[in-house]
């Protein structure tokens, strides 16, 4: 037991769920080596999408990733504790619950705001550095429209209705572009005219999204005007109080709500502890190539409490270089006790994407300039590639069902398309009435014989069924028009290869499955396969050439009825949660994220 190795990483942002997640991929049959992950709230948050929840477009769970499900197969230990110092020298954290030791330390405590001296910006401003932060948010924003509603004053009036929001970075611009969506809404609820609210974008650079090319920064600042936002640039903010900013060159603007998104530095605890932090880096620590902090090589520090620069410029604190930073610190701890190779910090950033509001986004991916729909779309795609990585499956179907399935207000970039929804009672008589079809359809064909051993009936082989030529001729007469002439080659070629040597099996499991789809969508078990399963059979009569126009209304009612039909008065509404429940807890299931909450 002395020879295990006690990795502890502080920190469960970007850059602490991908080292733990990379060190135990490198130690999964190490018994050797002991791997926990201390963080103070028991999910991973989703920093980049918390303009969301600030702007009331979707609801806290949408950024909420359940740590313990995302290790509960694994070897990482999550615990849910907050660290109130370190002893590097003896190696141990400790917290009022207990104490840590380690052989190796990772900081990732991530960052928190900074207000660069500004006088009274900590006392009159919202931050949204974190989820609580982006909650504190949405009633206050919502509670001033209510009272602008009631208020006869008309300065009063106007100060409440006006929104500030101080810098014009990543979040600054996301955040307005969720508040003018925000005020669309809440302009209807409190039946205000939108003319009233007025946005301010206070940036002090010359100009915003200073990461990104002019032209991106152009379209951007084109589409906020176009909303009628007031972007201010060139507006450094020197003070801040209770009804409003006033400005380095002396100009005072009122209002009631003041964001604050000017910067980040890393989390003060860390410096806190003793560790030496780098000279003016904000909280973060000097690392060297290899992520190790500058004081003890069995520390590291990765996202934004690392400091590093490439070129004389640190490395931006952005999702990527958590990422990578992470992955780093998590190669070279295993390197280092199995004796091998460290690798230096290399960093990779493929490209910016900035949301400006539910419908329109710019971005700069692999030095692509782009905006607008497909802009908004990669940056959906980038979203899902990192949530496939952390939490499989899963999470990709709670994204999806955040951002277009559960959407309110139509505040996706599809709009409200995909969010509207059926109450599934409706499809109860659609859902009975198809399988009552498809269970007459095999009847049937059970009385015309097609399980009688010999009676041949399904093969098509060279222009002919497997019936003979006469009984062809007098069949033509009464038959529909087949959609398709003759079989597809390839269809043709599968049918005298495989069906026509096994014709008797294949026949009967065309019987077969008419009748259990029929059962099965009667009494509403397995509804979604039953309606997957009648959508193969319909494409193998199109493909067979053996059916007419008429059938293909079953394709469209089988699409209809996946959509949740087995949710009401069926037996799915009492077996799909029982399964759920049992395949959840499956090891196999929690290794590779396949099951959904």
């Amino acid at each position: 037991m002395s020879d295990t190795k006690k990795i502890v990483i502080l920190g469960a942002g970007y850059a602490g769920v991908e080292a733990a997640k990379v060190l135990n991929k490198k130690f999964k049959k190490d018994n050797n080596v002991e791997i926990t992950l201390i963080n103070s709230n028991p999910y991973h948050t989703l920093l980049t999408e918390l303009h969301e929840i600030a702007g009331q477009r979707t609801h806290k769970e949408s950024v909420m990733v359940d740590l313990y499900s995302i290790f509960k197969a694994t070897k990482v230990n999550v615990v849910r504790d907050t660290v109130n110092s370190i002893d590097y020298k003896e190696q141990v954290l400790t917290s009022e619950q207990g104490s840590y030791k380690y052989d190796y330390l990772v900081l990732g405590c991530g960052a928190e705001p900074a207000f660069f001296g500004v006088e009274g910006v900590q006392d009159n401003a919202f931050t949204i550095w974190s989820l609580k932060d982006a909650l504190k948010i949405r009633t206050p924003v919502e509670s001033m429209f209510e009272k602008a509603r009631d208020e006869k004053d008309v300065m009063k009036r106007r100060d409440l209705l006006s929104i500030i929001v101080a810098g014009a970075g990543f979040t600054g611009v996301e955040v307005v572009g969720e508040l003018f969506d925000l005020k669309k809404v809440l302009c209807q609820k409190y039946d205000i005219n939108e003319d009233e609210v007025t946005l301010y974008n206070v940036e002090a650079m010359p100009n915003i999204l200073p990461m990104l090319r002019p032209a991106l920064q152009a379209k951007a600042t084109n589409f906020m005007k176009k909303k009628k936002v007031d972007v201010m640039t060139n507006a450094a903010i020197v003070k801040a109080t209770p009804d409003g900013i006033v400005l380095k060159d002396g100009r005072e603007i009122k209002a009631k709500t003041l964001i604050w998104t000017c910067g980040v530095q890393g989390n003060s605890f860390v410096p806190g502890t003793g560790i030496t932090p780098g000279t003016g880096k904000r909280n973060r620590i000097q690392v060297n190539d290899f992520m190790q902090s500058m004081d003890y090589t069995n520390v590291y520090a990765i996202g934004d409490n690392a400091w590093y620069e490439i070129d004389g410029k640190p490395i931006p604190q952005v999702v990527e270089t958590a990422i990578q930073t992470g992955e780093c610190a998590a190669h070279n701890i295993h390197a280092d006790i199995t004796k091998t190779e460290k690798k230096k910090f290399v960093l990779n950033i493929h490209g910016f994407m900035v949301s400006v509001g539910s419908h329109y986004c710019v971005a700069e991916l692999m030095g692509v300039p782009m905006s607008g729909f497909i802009a908004m779309a990669m940056k959906h795609l980038v979203n899902l590639h990192y949530l496939w990585g952390v939490g499989g499956l899963k999470l990709i179907w709670n994204y999806l069902l955040h951002e277009f399935f559960h959407m309110e207000n139509n505040r996706s970039f599809v709009g409200g398309h995909l969010s509207h929804g059926t109450n599934t009672a409706w499809l109860v008589l659609l859902r009975i009435y198809v399988g009552v079809l498809w269970l007459i359809e095999g009847i049937k064909k059970v009385q015309e014989g097609w399980l009688v051993a010999g009676n041949i009936k399904i093969v098509q082989v060279a222009g002919t069924s497997g019936a003979s030529a006469t009984e062809a001729t007098e069949q033509a007469a009464n038959a529909v028009v087949p959609i398709l002439a003759q079989p597809p080659a390839f269809y043709q070629w599968f049918t005298d290869a495989v069906v026509a040597p096994n014709a008797g099996l294949f026949q009967f499991m065309v019987v077969f499955m008419e009748i259990g789809i029929g059962l099965a969508l009667i009494a509403g078990l397995f509804t979604f396969f039953a309606s997957i399963a009648s959508l193969g059979l319909v494409a193998n009569f199109v493909l067979s050439a053996m059916t007419g126009w008429d059938i293909l209304w079953f394709v469209f009612a089988a699409i209809a009825l996946m959509g949740g039909s087995g949710g009401a008065f069926s037996l799915d509404y009492y077996v799909q949660p029982w399964i759920k429940k049992w395949w959840k807890n499956r090891k196999f299931a929690q290794t590779s994220y396949l099951y959904f909450d």
